[in-house]
């Protein structure tokens, strides 16, 4: 595995920021993996906890269609939707998602960057879970991806109560050696509800950085839901509107540009 591709811990904040229909905000400290998916495929990391308990894991089945291969999973999502080229196969995807801790994991969203072997950015998926069990996918790409420029895609899927599923969510990423930050801003028609980010500091997936993480937030992602429950009370406590869930979304993928050329796995 070469050194520019070796799995990373990013140390960093989550950040909400409610602007109406009441003022709401909160930051966590937390961490998050961000895994080279193919550089993996070619030779697994001896200290990543793959598909097996540890105390931090990564497993396949978390992702996706639940399958064992979760990188085969998003190669056939990319050919569905007719944004696969061959070279894509020699390029690399980076993966920034939650680990498993203790064996437990809910994942509010992971993003996948799909580079081609140029190291150009030509896709990212973000994939969205539900408290409900469900997942959906928002597919970007286009000429003006790009690190640092912003993407649109229509809100289809169901994720907080007290918003509703309507308006377009607006993504910005940005990435460098050291720092990845994640932006998605929930928007209706007369502007800004909801302002989000997940940033952190990277750093290689080590003994040290393993034992960092675990010493610093033992309980990480029971922590995560956790916290979505507190937070819920302390909106519901300031009378914020409280939207029943609406059936899924019948497509399992929104992508603004392409139609799909096949069946979406």
């Amino acid at each position: 595995m070469s050194a520019a591709a070796v799995p990373q811990i990013g140390f960093g904040l989550v950040i909400h920021q409610r602007l109406k229909p009441a003022r709401h905000a909160f930051r966590y400290g937390n961490y998050f993996c961000l895994l080279p998916m193919r550089a993996l495929a070619r030779q697994p990391a001896p200290l990543l906890h793959r598909n097996r308990w540890g105390w931090l894991s990564f497993h396949d089945a978390d992702h996706g269609d639940g399958g064992p291969d979760a990188l085969a999973w998003l190669d056939g999502v990319l050919r569905a939707h007719g944004v696969w080229h061959d070279d894509l196969a020699q390029g690399e995807v980076w993966l920034q998602t939650y680990p498993r801790v203790l064996g437990y994991v809910f994942k509010p969203v992971s993003f996948w960057y799909v580079h081609r072997p140029d190291g150009e950015l030509h896709a990212v998926v973000a994939e969205v879970n539900n408290t409900f069990g469900e997942r959906h996918l928002y597919l970007l790409h286009g000429e003006s991806l790009r690190w640092g420029h912003e993407q649109r895609a229509s809100k289809a899927f169901h994720v907080s109560p007290f918003c509703r599923v309507e308006g377009h969510y607006r993504f910005r990423f940005m990435r460098t050696a050291q720092r990845l930050v994640a932006r998605v801003d929930h928007h209706d028609d007369a502007g800004p509800i909801l302002l989000t980010s997940i940033s952190g500091a990277l750093q290689p997936w080590s003994r040290a950085s393993v034992r960092q993480a675990i010493t610093r937030w033992p309980w990480m992602t029971l922590g995560v839901i956790a916290r979505i429950h507190w937070q819920a009370l302390r909106l519901w406590l300031k009378r914020v509107p409280f939207f029943s869930k609406p059936p899924a979304p019948t497509e399992f993928v929104t992508d603004p540009l392409s139609r799909p050329t096949g069946p979406t796995p």
